[in-house]
């Protein structure tokens, strides 16, 4: 067998072996990625690579290699859930460097962080005065998570004794010319619902909507294809 037709056969095992198994370990690799699940996805990644080219490479013995490492971190975040202990020693816990506006050196010598890369993390969160902070945590996943002080924070409805009105989350109803069915019965609307209230914008034809969404205030909004401006229709005086 041609040595490149070895490895088109290998990498599609290792494309597809490594798919399954990113999806079995779960979407807190990318969504809370720690030091610890940085390495853990290098070393998976390197073990699908060695066994897309290396050809000299036992195929089953790189897979269950693969596999081992996708199953110890699924195991460790198991007894994470169940353990304290282990979740701080595995993943780390969040570190206090910032407390009533003044650094904290120790903990930053612990963690090994200057002060400039804080200065610069507090600068992409738009905070530029060190001393408008309250508290500031370097996260385990290398994030940093500030609280401002009461003075400095927006004001909030909740401050001046207000209650908006709930907003909730806007619904898609059409995504690139196409009506989504599921989403109009789950509002309890039908198709002829839509097209009434399209019509009135001048819009005869689904096709010509890029994306059209329903808010919870009844505000249908309507964006067209190509430079085409876009819509607004308040629909809660009809049903």
């Amino acid at each position: 067998m041609s040595i490149i037709l070895v490895v088109i056969i290998r990498s599609f095992i290792s494309f597809f072996s490594l798919l399954l198994l990113v999806r079995l370990m779960g979407k807190q690799q990318m969504a809370e990625l720690t030091f610890f699940d940085y390495v853990v996805g290098i070393t998976i990644g390197s073990i699908a690579a060695t066994l897309s080219v290396q050809v000299n490479q036992n195929t089953i013995a790189t897979l269950t290699g693969m596999a081992i490492w996708t199953i110890l971190p699924i195991f460790l975040a198991y007894l994470c859930l169940h353990s304290v202990w282990i979740r701080k020693v595995v993943e780390g816990e969040a570190t206090v460097i910032i407390e009533n506006g003044k650094f904290l050196e120790n903990n930053l010598k612990r963690i090994r962080l200057t002060i400039d890369d804080v200065i610069s993390q507090l600068r992409n969160q738009g905070v530029f005065n060190i001393t408008d902070v309250e508290f500031a945590l370097f996260e385990a996943n290398g994030k940093l998570s500030i609280q401002k002080k009461a003075i400095k924070r927006p004001v909030t409805p909740g401050d001046l004794f207000l209650s908006p009105q709930y907003e909730g989350l806007p619904t898609n109803l059409i995504e690139d010319g196409i009506v989504l069915v599921d989403a109009l019965r789950s509002l309890k609307l039908s198709k002829a619902w839509l097209h009434n209230h399209l019509e009135k914008a001048n819009i005869p034809d689904v096709k010509q909507v890029s994306l059209a969404q329903l808010d919870t205030q009844g505000n249908l909004y309507v964006d067209l294809k190509g430079d085409q401006p876009f819509f607004t229709i308040s629909t809660s005086n009809q049903n």
